[in-house]
């Protein structure tokens, strides 16, 4: 008799995001159980993790982590780096050799700040700005070396391997985060390869996947136009760069934002109320490049809170609870549970409306300030 299920709905990738409202910091072995859950949603061609609050003692610097296939590439991605960057300490990313995980890069991370000199010779960007052209520059211009996360406080950790393999290699269960998000992947389009392992990463946003982005192209184009440029071979990597682009540079709330990702139906848009109906004409007349096609549902991490979001018609799965201050979000209700047996709430996320879980005001007013005093 076969072990195998039948009646089990494989649909590519697992996704998973746990998070703390009060901002509390837990060990990474939660998220990995819940990814662990859902092993036969991927192949062991990638795996990954994206976790907020890990590096309190670096807290006021960037964190990039650098991916680079020799040590000659590292080199190269380093005179980028303090050309236009203070680096305050750099290391040798730590791991767990295991057997399973074959062929990895060198991996390296810096915590730096932005030289004053750059910011006055560019006065008209913004710190993020710049690091934003840091990341571009060596992505798109250093051979053979990737900066896969460069925001403050946060980090992400991917490779070829199956989620839980790479949250051991990583050594993840030793890091603390109020925020964390996982992806197990099983690539269609793209080959599996360290850096197309998901989650995606920008500053402060980090994006997992299910599914895929038929828009690809147009939003890529579209991206372009405002210096972001796709060099990881991968579909969702256009996720990561319309969420800073709307969001970080041009102030949508993420409602909004969401809206505009993933709008309601023209038919839809005409049957609302005068108001809402004006501002979804908005979006989708002003932000027809950023709207995603085809069928996804993604887990967006930031600095303050985490988003889960599917595509308008619900193409692929996502489930929700809440259990006192913790929200839970997967592609099974079984990955949830795991970690999480009686949540006080337990529901399927509905096509196109986001999900937003937010930390409370006491939990991120000091790093509002400091964003401001910058």
């Amino acid at each position: 008799m076969s072990n195998q299920l039948p009646f089990k709905d494989i649909s590519g990738c697992a996704i998973s995001g746990v998070m703390s409202e009060d901002g509390r910091r837990f060990s990474g072995e939660r998220i990995i159980t819940s990814i662990a859950n859902m092993h036969d949603r991927s192949n062991g061609l990638g795996g990954g993790f994206a976790a907020y609050g890990i590096y309190p003692e670096h807290a006021d610097h960037y964190a990039f982590h650098l991916m680079c296939d020799h040590a000659g590439a590292r080199r190269a991605a380093e005179d980028v780096l303090v050309r236009r960057c203070l680096v305050h300490h750099d290391e040798a990313i730590p791991i767990r050799p295991l057997e399973c995980i074959k062929d990895r890069p060198v991996l390296h991370r810096y915590f730096l700040s932005v030289k004053q000199e750059e910011l006055e010779q560019n006065y008209d960007l913004s710190e993020e700005d710049i690091v934003v052209e840091v990341v571009m520059e060596i992505n798109a211009g250093v051979e053979g070396a990737f900066v896969f996360s460069s925001g403050k406080n946060m980090g992400v950790f991917k490779g070829v391997g199956y989620p839980e393999d790479i949250g051991r290699f990583f050594r993840l269960d030793e890091y603390e985060g109020y925020i964390w998000t996982a992806h197990g992947r099983f690539p269609t389009n793209t080959t599996g390869w360290w850096g197309g392992a998901h989650p995606f990463a920008l500053l402060g946003w980090s994006v997992v996947h299910n599914g895929e982005i038929s828009s690809y192209g147009i939003n890529r184009r579209y991206l372009a136009n405002f210096d972001y440029h796709c060099t990881l071979q991968t579909d969702t990597e256009v996720v990561c760069y319309v969420f800073d682009l709307l969001v970080r540079k041009h102030k949508l709330p993420l409602e909004v934002a969401c809206m505009a990702m993933a709008p309601p139906f023209w038919s839809d848009i005409e049957r609302m109320p005068e108001e809402r109906r004006k501002l979804a004409r908005t979006m989708r007349q002003v932000y027809g490049g950023a709207l995603l096609n085809g069928p996804f549902s993604v887990v967006v991490g930031h600095n303050t809170g985490m988003i889960a979001l599917n595509d308008r018609i619900k193409l692929r799965p996502m489930v929700a609870a809440r259990h006192d201050d913790m929200l839970y979000v997967a592609s099974e209700e079984a990955a949830i549970r795991v970690i999480c047996p009686a949540p006080d709430r337990l529901w399927q996320a509905r096509g196109g409306e986001p999900i937003i879980g937010e930390l409370k005001e006491k939990s991120y007013a000091g790093t509002r300030e400091k964003e401001m005093a910058h």
